[in-house]
């Protein structure tokens, strides 16, 4: 007889007013309507020809279903270092694989609450990332994804910031690949 061990619990880092780790927690308890301070990240994914992967979450998900957003996003687990946590969500999320990946805004952190009441409240390191090869997003996470010119994805957001996740709105303004956008 086979015994099957359950999946391991996906644990965030929480962080005191400082920023600094007190401690981690089950991801699925952290994302309520009075959400704990945590440590997490945002990773824009570029390809060859200078283009932005943006992609729609999955309408499963808990907070802001259905939005469109940046490429991937995701916590580190206690002890895994940043990099190590983008490249596995990048694989979890689009099966991509990445080259080159860049800290972009090292100091993000915002707090929000989307309509159902869910509160979002992360420091959360930006990355910029090189695509090496196809995509093949999970479902559960991406519902939909494109390539888009980041002056577009720019004139876009600014337009109907609310079609876009709340981070992504606030990234956009600061992150150099699309500040340099006319």
């Amino acid at each position: 007889m086979t015994i099957i061990e359950p999946l391991e619990q996906e644990l965030v880092v929480l962080l005191d007013e400082r920023r600094e780790p007190i401690g981690s927690a089950p991801k699925a308890t952290v994302h309520t309507t009075s959400t704990a301070l945590h440590l997490a990240f945002s990773c824009h994914v570029l390809d060859d020809d200078g283009r932005m992967l943006v992609t729609r979450r999955a309408l499963s998900k808990v907070a802001w279903p259905g939005v469109w957003t940046n490429s991937c996003c995701g916590h580190p687990a206690p002890g895994e270092s940043m990099e190590a946590a983008v490249r596995r969500r990048l694989q979890h999320e689009l099966g991509a694989e990445v080259g080159q990946l860049e800290l972009a805004l090292p100091d993000f952190a915002y707090r929000a609450v989307d309509a159902s009441g869910i509160v979002e409240n992360e420091v959360c390191p930006v990355f910029v990332a090189r695509v090496v090869g196809a995509l093949d997003p999970d479902p559960t996470e991406v519902a939909e994804w494109q390539w888009v010119e980041p002056d577009q994805l720019l004139a876009g957001i600014r337009a109907t910031p609310w079609a876009f996740s709340p981070w992504l709105v606030l990234q956009a303004e600061q992150l150099p690949a699309l500040v340099g956008a006319p």
